[in-house]
């Protein structure tokens, strides 16, 4: 019951293509540990929390969305919090991976993509735009729903409140394009579309007016909400593909 770190590397890095992404962040392998896999823990993010309990399960690999490396932090001492996220990994040697837009994008195992199929939509196509490369789907509901209704269901799938911004919440809504995480700027993407709504994770003060006023109906139901189903997913492809014992972390966020 094992597999190698090259092995997963290559695995992950085939199945999510990283290379095809202009990100904010190193995806892949963000630190080395053992060679011989047994346990590989998955979360949405690398933090102290999902650290901690990696290590007590003796895992040794960490799989992530949200890695510890970003471009907007540049180079970090590892001391204090980010210290204490670092030394449980590099203690027990746990190998972190981290994939970013790749995870977001995915057409099968995306954070997009498999909330798309809890919503039960159909003809998915890529949707949204980062240098080139799309970073959500877009689809129809399997009904047309009022937009009152589709926050109803989007709260009960994501289990988080949802912010919804509507210019008429009984308005039918048909069409859904999906870019998960804090990607509350692309609503325009939605408009341009002609889509009927847009979900997202998070929404700022002047998204809710412009949006709704632009006549689209945007929700926001948290980040790390809508980013909870995709690693998850890739747990299922790794527990497919290889001989290990899997588990998946959760970190209760209202953010």
């Amino acid at each position: 019951m094992s597999t190698t770190r090259d092995e997963l590397a290559e695995f992950l890095d085939n199945l999510l293509n990283p290379a095809a992404f202009a990100d904010y962040g190193p995806n892949g392998l963000q630190i080395e540990g053992a060679e011989v896999i047994e346990r590989v823990a998955f979360a949405v993010s690398a933090t102290r929390h999902s650290a901690t309990l990696a290590a007590e399960w003796q895992a040794q690999a960490l799989v992530v969305h949200h890695g510890l490396f970003w471009s907007f932090h540049s180079s970090r001492p590892l001391t204090g919090p980010f210290a204490r996220r670092v030394f449980p990994l590099v203690r027990q040697a746990i190998n972190l991976f981290a994939y970013h837009l790749p995870l977001d994008a995915h057409p099968e195992v995306g954070n997009a993509a498999t909330l798309a199929q809890w919503l039960g939509m159909h003809d998915l196509a890529p949707f949204g735009d980062h240098q080139g490369c799309p970073t959500g789907i877009s689809g129809l509901l399997a009904a047309p729903l009022t937009a009152a209704a589709l926050r109803t269901r989007l709260a009960e799938v994501l289990a988080h409140p949802v912010m919804m911004a509507s210019p008429d919440p009984e308005r039918r809504v048909g069409s859904v394009g999906i870019i998960t995480g804090g990607a509350n700027r692309d609503w325009v993407r939605a408009v341009r579309a002609g889509l009927d709504a847009y979900v997202t994770g998070e929404m700022s003060e002047h998204d809710w007016h412009e949006s709704q006023e632009a006549g689209l109906h945007m929700y926001a139901g948290g980040h790390h909400a809508t980013e909870q189903f995709g690693i998850q997913a890739l747990m299922a492809r790794v527990q497919d593909r290889f001989d290990v014992a899997c588990c998946y972390i959760d970190s209760p966020n209202p953010a």
